[in-house]
């Protein structure tokens, strides 16, 4: 009889777990993938911006070699949390010795002003899937008006401006930033793809209203002005005459709506940049408020995890992680912790954005899952190897009475969808929807 291998659950198939999975399997490690999405690939498959069809591919090609991992089975269609299909406590009773975490940001982060539940009023998240055919976001209806804001000064923020810009084609989209022109977080390549749509004489008028009070805390209003038009030399071709603006120092208060709420406007307040006691630059409301017009209004402020998924969460949205980690990995820790019992919970780990919300792209994910992999190898090999969880699974997984998709089903699915867009003449096809999905694949 061979030796006991350990048994870990990874849970998440975007980059972090599936190239995590992929490290665990090939030490020897039997692992299974959990996946709440038929597709693997996360934000991998649904977040990057549909017509970087290369980069893409390349993934896609790489997840693939992934589910082909011996020691390595897949489940998608499988979603796992305190009120999901399979809980924590029932993944240790099957056997499994160690978890790890790598669902992603799931939870969406709001600011808890009134008018939120208006409609109109939408987080970047939840629009990047329905653009990028994430099921059930693709089916979902979006309210897109002549006059957009989108509040933040990340690449999330340029993202969703580059569709309602070169999709959507609406008539104004205006990025709304709490801080001032010299602290944006967009890069010049992303800016390129909206840049040629950037109102320049609005853009002008804009920082000479900040000039002041940036030259007050130490800031060049004309560096922070040529920065952004550093993007035009190399900008995307114009496909609309959409107007493209930014309105700095400036924090969104309320939305505003008619008697059927539907958003009509947004009050926001104009901030003033001061310098701590540290020295740091921060923006403060000045208490003066105005109105923009505005159908739409879409949060590109970040993510937090999945409050129902079972684990500690903090006050910024994220698990709680042992700053005292047992197995550092890169001077990191990748332990959960329980902050009520003082105590490590010691088989958790995590990886991607379930450790740290909405930082890196795909390459810090797959760092971070391999890194997190290390911590469990080093967790690992203080314990024996445990009894198979095949069978225990299995049978939890035929009592679901839903279809659960496969390693070889997830393979088929990428085939069929590579032989749709050949068969129709496109670079890509991806299924709008779960039932289409596994009706292709024989489920």
């Amino acid at each position: 009889m061979g030796k006991k291998k350990h048994q870990v659950a990874v849970i998440g198939a975007g980059p972090a777990g599936l190239y995590g999975a992929r490290a665990l399997a090939e030490n020897d490690v039997e692992v299974t993938l959990f996946n709440r999405d038929i597709k693997p690939g996360g934000l991998a498959e649904y977040g990057i911006y549909p017509d970087k069809i290369a980069m893409k591919k390349g993934l896609r090609k790489q997840f693939q070699k992934v589910l082909e991992t011996p020691n390595l089975r897949y489940f998608g269609n499988v979603a796992i949390g305190e009120d999901a299909d399979i809980t924590l406590n029932d993944l240790r009773e099957f056997g499994f010795q160690a978890l790890f975490v790598t669902t992603g940001a799931q939870g969406t982060k709001w600011l808890g002003l009134p008018g939120e539940d208006q409609t109109g009023v939408y987080h970047a998240k939840d629009v990047v899937y329905y653009y990028n055919h994430l099921p059930p976001f693709s089916q979902h209806e979006f309210r897109f008006g002549s006059h957009c804001i989108v509040v933040g000064a990340g690449n999330v923020m340029i993202d969703i401006a580059r569709y309602l810009i070169r999709e959507a084609k609406v008539d104004e989209v205006t990025a709304l930033v709490r801080r001032g022109p010299a602290e944006i977080k967009f890069t010049k390549k992303e800016l390129g793809y909206v840049a040629a749509n950037l109102d320049l004489d609005a853009l002008d008028a804009e920082i000479a209203r900040c000039a002041d009070n940036m030259i007050e805390v130490g800031q060049n209003p004309q560096a922070a002005k040529e920065t952004i038009l550093s993007a035009l030399p190399k900008a995307a071709s114009k496909v609309s005459e959409t107007k493209f603006r930014f309105q700095f120092l400036a924090s969104p208060q309320q939305m505003l709506g008619d008697n059927q709420q539907m958003l009509s406007s947004v009050e926001v307040e104009d901030n003033k940049l001061i310098l701590n006691e540290a020295g740091v630059t921060k923006p403060r409301g000045s208490g003066k408020t105005r109105i923009l017009e505005a159908e739409t209004i879409i949060f590109a402020i970040g993510d937090k995890v999945d409050e129902n998924f079972g684990l500690p969460i903090n006050k910024w949205g994220e698990f709680v992680k042992n700053e005292s980690p047992r197995h550092p990995h890169n001077d990191k820790s990748f332990e959960a912790y329980d902050p009520a019992s003082k105590s490590i919970i010691e088989d958790v780990f995590f990886a991607g954005w379930a450790r740290k919300a909405s930082e890196g792209l795909v390459g810090y994910a797959r760092r971070s899952g391999i890194s997190g992999s290390k911590a469990i190898l080093d967790y690992l090999s203080e314990l024996e190897g445990g009894e198979s969880t095949a069978s225990a699974l299995d049978k939890k997984l035929a009592s679901l009475s839903k279809p659960i998709v496969t390693n070889e089903a997830a393979l088929h699915l990428y085939q069929v969808e590579k032989e749709e867009a050949e068969k129709r003449g496109t670079e890509e096809f991806k299924f709008n929807k779960n039932e289409d999905m596994l009706a292709a694949i024989g489920l």
